[in-house]
Formats: C-alpha cells, sequence, structure tokens
C-alpha cells in the first residue's frame, strides 16, 4: 500500500489516526507534530528512510500521512487535502475543542478507506490529473526528518516488512539470486574437497598393497 499510516490532528493533539500495518509510525509523527515551526498554514514533506511523511495545515488542524517514497507527492496530497474537507465537513467546530482521540473510532474508518483508495485505485490518480496538480505541491521541498528532529530524539522508523513485500521484490529476487549462487559454489567446493579426500584415501590404500603391507599390519 503506498499510503500506510494517517493522522489527524490539532497542534498535537491526535483526533484520529490509521495504519495499514504494524509500524511505529505514530511515535515518529507525534514527534514531527511537536517540532513543526510555527502555526501558520504549510505543506511540507519529511523523508525517513524509503518513506516519506507529508503534513497539510490548515486553519489549525494538521492531516498527516506516510507514503512510500515511490508514490510520488501528488498523491499524498492529494490524499491528505481530501481528509481535511471530510473531516472538517464532518467535525465542523467541534475539532478545534475536541479532547484526544475524540473522533478515532468513527473516522479511523475514513482513513482506511481513504487510504485504500488512494493506494490502489488508478482512478484517483486519474483525477488529480484532470484538474492538475495542486499549485501548493509544486513548491512543496521534500526536507530530511533530521532537520526538524533532533538526532538524540529522533526514532528510527520501524515497519512490519510483510506490508512492504510490494515494493521489495526486486530487492528481494537479487538477494534469492546471489544467495543461490553462493549455495551453488559452496556445494561445488565441497565435492571437490570431497573428491579429493576420497582419491587421497584411495592412493593411500594402493600404495600400501603396492608393498605387501595390510593397513591392520600397519598400525600394530
Amino acid at each position: 500500500m503506498a499510503i500506510q499510516y494517517a493522522m489527524v490532528a490539532r497542534g498535537s493533539v491526535v483526533l484520529a489516526e490509521f495504519s495499514s500495518g504494524q509500524s511505529n509510525a505514530s511515535a515518529v509523527a507525534r514527534q514531527i507534530l511537536e517540532k513543526i515551526p510555527g502555526t501558520e498554514d504549510s505543506h511540507v514533506s519529511y523523508s525517513q528512510d524509503r518513506f516519506i511523511f507529508h503534513v497539510k495545515r490548515t486553519d489549525g488542524i494538521t492531516v498527516l500521512c506516510m507514503a512510500d517514497e515511490s508514490a510520488g507527492r501528488r498523491i499524498p496530497f492529494a490524499f491528505l487535502e481530501d481528509i481535511h474537507g471530510r473531516f472538517i465537513k464532518l467535525y465542523g467546530r467541534a475539532c478545534h475543542t475536541a479532547l484526544a482521540y475524540a473522533m478515532n473510532e468513527e473516522f479511523s474508518r475514513v482513513l482506511s478507506q481513504q487510504m485504500d483508495y488512494y493506494s490502489n485505485d488508478p482512478n484517483a490518480d486519474r483525477m488529480n490529473r484532470m484538474k492538475g496538480e495542486m499549485s501548493q505541491v509544486r513548491n512543496v521541498m521534500i526536507e530530511n526528518i533530521d532537520k526538524v528532529l533532533e538526532r538524540g530524539d529522533r526514532l528510527e522508523l520501524l515497519v512490519d516488512k510483510t506490508a512492504n513485500m510490494q515494493g521489495n521484490t526486486i530487492r528481494f529476487r537479487k538477494q534469492a539470486r546471489r544467495f543461490r549462487n553462493t549455495v551453488w559454489w559452496r556445494n561445488v567446493k565441497l565435492t571437490i574437497a570431497l573428491i579429493l579426500l576420497l582419491l587421497v584415501i584411495i592412493y593411500v590404500v594402493l600404495a600400501f598393497m603396492c608393498h605387501g603391507i595390510t593397513l591392520p599390519t600397519c598400525f600394530r
């Protein structure tokens, strides 16, 4: 899945979130919320390993998602735009005073559905192409997360490998091929060593027999 985690927050108060797999993306996202400077509206992206955290903040409400870097920026920001609109339409002014996770039970299902749609449905990208790229996305600079978080405070992003098997297929095939070659050469070397050992034993036995010496006699 291209988009693997999503969150809606007010400041550092998380109102709803959803993750498609096992990871600590939620903890990393909280660090990003606490370190983002200023209070004005913004569209920013932060990279960490092969994942990018995209952030959209409008009128005090922040929507954030973690996507594979191969997803680019148009789809994740279209997703954030969609989520922000749905959230405001559904909760209105209540989102500005709600307690932490007040909307999670209901809105996490919306996050799940839209994450699946924007990750897997080709119509999602087709519609965004028809609309044209959002102007703010063109100007988004992707910064490394180290610029936002102090290295001592930064959490390493841990994502369940099963959630990224599709993106790692090529790498897996190369590793598997390399492993097979290594095992094959190891077997060849072992076979040669066994053949040489067998030849040495045959040579020794024949040498004793040529001299009329039996093996039991040699060890008396």
